[in-house]
């Protein structure tokens, strides 16, 4: 199957789609791509293919692959000097969240002097920007689980305050976007599970933000129901092409549906990934229940109708409670923050950092530093 889309940008969905990349480089005038991914996959031969497809097609492809699984401001100011000094046009965002964030935040300080931390998403802080100094971004995710490929956001270490923040500009989302599932074959089964889940908890706390968005709420729907379908199958078979598609089309569905907000599962994991650079997509994971007994009483109606079109035995918060744990279970997912490593050093911040997250401001409920805190301990496993 190949297919391409125009929402919500351009999308090439298709296997073996990775030898188009070059040409879609050309499509947006870029000669000299810099190609930013992590230096786990830096030496793939997805990586490595990708490189020789452009230099094949004539194009002056550079590389950078310094960024940490939780991408640092100095990751990106590394990033932007490779840039700059390869007098690069253009960027490849190559990777998981980590890679397409990194690369995503390189080509918006590109072309700009001063700090990252000025485009932070509050207010109207993106209009500092000079829309036509960033540069246009072609972008391959090798995990389904961000929808980072098709978001107008980025997600940065700022490690000066030991917190995730979110850089927000339009011209963040990549001008074209390459899903081929091809690439995400060779993805060890604990992050395949835990990129899943992270899909999951982007389209079900949107889902279950308050604002008002019908098209938002039905394509987390759907991409709710295509992780039920398809993620336990390419966790256990990631040969599976059919399922491997089917999760990077949920992964770009949950991104799309976040415009209608996130929730407190990001706004405890956000904070817990910049101070104990743990995995985002298990914090998620780990998080998702005790969010969701948090978030009972208000969540009760679109529970209803999750279980419903899931077609699962019980409905309501409860039947949709039992299919996470037995998802959870399914996939080996850790049961408590402990068992990954997280203590309760940050017991007493932990509240505040949440709250000030942005995504806390769309959870169902507005929860106190106290409520968070209390989250926090019941997911640590105390």
């Amino acid at each position: 199957m190949k297919v391409n889309w125009n929402y919500p940008t351009t999308v090439w969905v298709g296997e073996g789609r990775l030898v188009e990349l070059a040409s879609a480089c050309k499509t947006l005038g870029i000669g000299a791509p810099l190609l930013v991914t992590d230096a786990g996959l830096v030496d793939s031969p997805m990586v490595t293919d990708a490189r020789l497809g452009c230099t094949d097609a004539g194009l002056r492809c550079g590389i950078f692959s310094a960024v940490k699984p939780n991408p640092s401001g100095a990751n990106v100011e590394q990033g932007v000097l490779a840039y700059r000094e390869g007098q690069h046009d253009g960027v490849i965002a190559m990777g998981g969240g980590s890679g397409i964030d990194a690369a995503k935040a390189i080509a918006l300080m590109a072309g700009h002097n001063g700090s990252l931390w000025d485009f932070e998403d509050v207010g109207d802080n993106w209009r500092r920007a000079n829309a036509e100094v960033i540069p246009p971004i072609v972008a391959i995710p090798t995990t389904a689980g961000t929808g980072t490929e098709v978001g107008r956001a980025t997600v940065i270490v700022n490690e000066a305050l030991q917190s995730k923040t979110i850089i927000f500009h339009p011209k963040l989302l990549p001008s074209i976007v390459i899903l081929d599932p091809k690439v995400t074959v060779s993805l060890p089964t604990h992050l395949t599970a835990a990129t899943g889940m992270d899909a999951l908890s982007h389209s079900l706390e949107a889902f279950c933000s308050p604002l008002y968005h019908p098209m938002a709420e039905g394509i987390a729907l759907e991409g709710i129901r295509l992780v039920k379908e398809f993620l336990f199958q390419a966790v256990t078979d990631g040969g599976d092409l059919e399922a491997r598609t089917q999760m990077l089309v949920a992964s770009t569905m949950g991104a799309t549906a976040f415009q209608r907000g996130l929730g407190a599962m990001h706004a405890l994991a956000h904070p817990l990934g910049a101070i104990f650079d743990a995995h985002h997509g298990t914090l998620n994971a780990i998080l998702m229940p005790y969010v969701l007994k948090a978030n009972r009483r208000a969540i009760t109606g679109p529970m209803r109708r999750l279980s419903r079109h899931l077609g699962l035995g019980e409905t309501g918060v409860d039947g949709v409670l039992e299919w996470v744990l037995q998802l959870r279970e399914a996939l080996t997912i850790p049961v408590s923050l402990a068992a990954i490593g997280i203590d309760d050093r940050v017991t007493d911040r932990i509240g505040e950092l949440a709250v000030s997250d942005p995504s806390a401001a769309t959870n169902p409920i507005v929860f106190s530093p106290e409520e968070y805190r209390k989250i926090f301990l019941e997911a640590l496993g105390q």
